[in-house]
């Protein structure tokens, strides 16, 4: 693909990205902490992998294609390994460690073709049904914490050459260490709040990049709480209109079904001292 046309975030990222063994060894090997983690090839592997990681309980999942908790399932030690392995139905999963964790975040980096770029978050990231319902940035994390999210996400956009925009899903978990979960290479849900709680939006710093244009300071002028408008919850946005710093944003989607991302409103307070540089590298 990149032979034919220039794509950014480019095919290496999008192959580690796509795969979560690759993805796990890759994040592991530049010293990216994730959960234990096993590849399972067949039913056979599941009950020695189970043991040897030694965990408190597993999620046994598809290596490909799934997401918004599809292609996954709970496994412990004991449980019947074979229907495990026939009802995902797929010739490669991963077990990973069950992770005792505090709260979920994000960190979305942007990097231009000079190798400069802008950070936002890390953002605390609230799901319902496995589908990400609520965001809110800055995180309520101490700021070593936060420090050390942010640079995760910088050293993974260093070591893939990112020109383009990714996301890095962590978990904090409840000792206190930071756990990176997924890769996302594209403009993420997380960040759809710095549309207008920022001067320069997650997605303005893709287009950029990929146009060949400078990175730019986020400029975020406003602490924000977004809300993701699931299913029938677009039938009630009436309300938000009505609510003090409101931004809706509507998707267009003609069918509302369950579990389909129909909008997001996203609640701005302005900051007392606006940082019109904050997180720019």
């Amino acid at each position: 693909m990149q032979k034919l046309k220039p794509v950014y975030p480019d095919d290496v990222l999008l192959e580690i990205a796509q795969n979560r063994l690759r993805e796990k060894k890759f994040l592991n090997d530049i010293g990216i902490p994730t959960a234990g983690w096993a590849a399972i090839h067949k039913a056979g592997d599941l009950e020695k992998a189970a043991s040897a990681l030694n965990g408190n309980g597993f999620i046994l999942k598809t290596t490909t294609m799934g997401y918004d908790g599809k292609g996954q399932m709970s496994f412990n030690a004991g449980d019947n390994a074979k229907a495990a392995w026939d009802a995902l139905k797929s010739k490669e999963l991963i077990l990973e460690e069950k992770v005792d964790f505090a709260c979920e975040i994000s960190v979305i980096v942007a990097r231009d073709k000079l190798g400069q770029t802008a950070l936002y978050g890390p953002i605390l990231n609230e799901h319902k049904n496995h589908i990400l319902s609520k965001s809110t940035m800055p995180a309520p994390i101490p700021d070593e914490m936060a420090h050390k999210a942010r640079d995760m996400a910088q050293l993974l956009a260093e070591a893939v050459d990112l020109v383009g925009l990714l996301a890095l899903e962590l978990f904090v978990t409840n000792d206190g260490r930071i756990l990176a979960n997924e890769i996302a290479p594209r403009p993420h849900n997380s960040g759809h709040w710095t549309i207008d709680a920022c001067a320069v939006s997650q997605f303005e710093q893709h287009v950029r990049t990929v146009c060949d244009l400078p990175i730019a300071p986020p400029g975020r002028h406003s602490d924000a709480i977004m809300h993701n408008l699931i299913g029938n919850d677009v039938r009630k946005a009436g309300p938000w209109l009505e609510k003090p710093g409101s931004c809706l944003h509507l998707y267009g989607k003609p069918d509302v079904r369950e579990g389909r991302k129909m909008g997001h409103v996203t609640i701005i307070t302005p900051m007392n001292k606006p940082d019109m540089i904050e997180d720019g590298r």
